[in-house]
């Protein structure tokens, strides 16, 4: 037997025990059961964080590299501020709701944050700002924290989630595909999974 396919055979597949595909977004109830333990817990940038990734449905790597005066003039949050996104280049829109204007206030305060400052610096001396795989780990311990299976979770989820819930209420893909800034419609409905969802829906709502 050829060794390379005997080495291979060994090691299994890439994917065996992982689950793969599309992250979940979080449900109304997840959103509020780890927004509460972080207000109990004190814990102030965590909280900046968790809003305004539910807010802004940014991708990581436009969350994590946000400037104070992307979203703030002097110590006033923005109600709507807009961000050029790395993937596309092409800027999106995104609101900023009273909870989390307080919360990101908060923080900004906390760390005396302004300016040209990126909001959420690093503690790792060699990098400016949070990491990408800094805001994962982040993400994991919140999704843990109430109970639920990190391996069905990540950043994708935090950009999902309040896109998933504004097209459930009000079924508009393109004000979705605007929020998500996404080029094609197509590329929306691809994210969202929403035609093998709505199918199910339609199919449970019929009785034979």
């Amino acid at each position: 037997m050829n060794s390379t396919v005997s080495k291979t055979e060994t090691r299994g597949p890439w994917n065996k025990g992982r689950l793969v595909g599309q992250k979940l977004p979080l449900k109304l109830r997840e959103i509020w059961a780890i927004r509460i333990r972080l207000q109990l817990a004190e814990h102030v940038r965590d909280l900046a964080l968790f809003n305004l990734a539910i807010d802004s449905k940014l991708r990581g790597c436009d969350l994590v590299s946000l400037r104070v005066k992307d979203i703030a003039q002097g110590r006033s949050i923005f109600h709507r501020a807009i961000v050029m996104q790395r993937k596309t280049s092409r800027p999106v829109q995104f609101e900023i709701t009273e909870q989390t204007r307080h919360s990101v206030l908060a923080w900004m305060d906390r760390r005396q944050l302004a300016g040209n400052e990126y909001l959420f610096p690093s503690r790792v001396s060699d990098s400016p700002h949070l990491s990408t795989r800094q805001y994962a780990r982040i993400v994991t311990n919140w999704v843990e924290s109430i109970g639920l299976d990190a391996t069905a979770y990540g950043t994708h989820s935090m950009r999902r989630t309040k896109a998933t819930l504004i097209y459930r209420r009000t079924k508009n893909l393109r004000a979705v595909q605007l929020l998500l800034g996404h080029t094609k419609l197509e590329s929306t409905v691809r994210y969202l999974g929403i035609e093998v969802d709505d199918a199910l829906e339609i199919a449970e709502q019929t009785e034979v």
